[in-house]
């Protein structure tokens, strides 16, 4: 919708979705330490430490959400001015910032019981849930963007304001839903004393502090891709912020696989069946290489289908993002085994501080900086800066294969919180 005003409007959107996307998968690396820990207590078939898990990661991942919705609120033109010198563009993504990140204590609440219904083999509620969200969105997105219904036309603060209007609809709905249906997931005030004890919040952040580190990491590089490629020129980040949701839609698939493999891999192992882990481990790789492969066909076809809904773009950009895309098709075929193994299989088994060290390396130390050298020094096109930004995933794939093999990543999380 937004890819039907402008590009400056375009070029906003894309650089503070960035933003907030670093600020959601900062939330995410959060729940997922409680992830980790839910899985293997439902393994292990204790349900009360599967609320109580529960329950603690939303209070932490709400109070983490303030951190970024503080940065947000007092340095939000600062965050947009590292990718464009442009003021309407900094002025417009300020603008988005400051609404929309009131939606992250709604991303906290969701996201934590969302990982609660994977670990309990009950994905299909957070599906339900999130497609509700989604719903909301489209039609809010539709009526403040655009101006019907009798409702002002707000373009892309219209666009904040339904962000934060859907999240906290979809938030009522699953709390609702977990009490009314006494589900194992609605915890109260005894839940959260429990799991507010030191014996509980110790082992809990043990993973989740390398785990955020490790995400926010991962995202904050993807921001200062977003950023190299703002100094290329307005153009080339006009054409990654048209590449920036379709990437996003096309690594979803990936991303459930890797997240249903976390599951599966973790109740495995904390049921002590290692061997059982580990052979199902090669077959949700096989799972992953394959669900990739076919969205990358899929999109190879949809190319004309995708890019025409973005009406705003000149023909200069709409040019440049078809090359983009192209790059785009093989790019996230280098991605499949890499977030399989970083984000599903290796911390399963709460291999947090070998993920966090993989992506470290891989991509601070040489995929940003060869971008960088690629877009300040040489003065690479933008197409060939964006096909750096997948250099890191050559790197990631020897080094995943190598610690799969070693089977070092398989640990019993919930024995060695019991002896701590």
């Amino acid at each position: 919708m937004i890819g039907q005003l402008t590009e400056e409007n375009i070029a906003a959107m894309g650089v503070a979705s960035r933003a907030l996307f670093v600020a959601t998968i900062f939330l995410a690396g959060v729940t997922a330490g409680g992830a980790m820990l839910t899985a293997q207590y439902f393994g292990a078939n204790d349900l009360k430490g599967v609320t109580r898990s529960t329950a603690l990661t939303w209070v932490i991942s709400s109070i983490a959400a303030l951190l970024p919705l503080g940065m947000f609120h007092f340095y939000g033109d600062t965050i947009i001015g590292l990718s464009t010198n442009s003021e309407p563009i900094i002025a417009l993504g300020q603008q988005y910032l400051k609404i929309s990140g009131w939606s992250l204590f709604a991303v906290a609440f969701s996201a934590s019981i969302a990982a609660g219904f994977r670990s309990m083999h009950q994905a299909a509620l957070g599906t339900w849930f999130s497609g509700l969200g989604i719903m909301l969105n489209v039609v809010f997105n539709w009526i403040l963007i655009f101006g019907h219904l009798g409702f002002p036309s707000l373009g892309l603060k219209g666009a904040a304001i339904a962000t934060v209007l859907s999240s906290l609809l979809e938030v009522t709905a699953i709390y609702l839903f977990l009490h009314v249906k006494n589900h194992q997931l609605g915890f109260g005030r005894t839940e959260l004393k429990q799991a507010l004890q030191l014996k509980h919040i110790r082992p809990f952040l043990s993973l989740s502090i390398p785990t955020t580190a490790n995400f926010l990491a991962w995202a904050g590089g993807l921001f200062t891709y977003t950023a190299i490629m703002g100094q290329t020129g307005e153009l080339g980040l006009v054409a990654l912020s048209v590449i920036t949701p379709i990437e996003a839609f096309s690594l979803s698939f990936l991303t459930g696989v890797a997240n249903a493999s976390a599951v599966v891999v973790g109740n495995q192992l904390g049921a002590n069946r290692p061997h059982l882990a580990y052979a199902q481990a090669k077959g949700f790789t096989v799972i992953a290489i394959g669900v990739t492969l076919c969205v990358s066909i899929a999109l190879w076809f949809l190319q004309s289908t995708i890019l025409d809904q973005f009406t705003a773009l000149s023909e200069d950009a709409r040019q440049m993002a078809e090359q983009f895309y192209l790059i785009l098709c093989f790019g996230i075929l280098l991605r499949s085994l890499p977030t399989l193994m970083v984000v599903g299989v290796l911390r399963a088994g709460g291999d947090v501080k070998f993920c966090l060290y993989q992506d470290l390396g891989t991509q601070w130390l040489f995929g940003i900086p060869l971008a960088a050298i690629g877009a300040l020094v040489f003065g690479f096109s933008p197409p060939v800066v964006f096909a750096m930004f997948f250099l890191e995933t050559l790197f990631k794939w020897g080094a995943c294969l190598y610690r799969f093999k070693s089977q070092k990543w398989m640990n019993h999380l919930i024995k060695e919180e019991e002896n701590k």
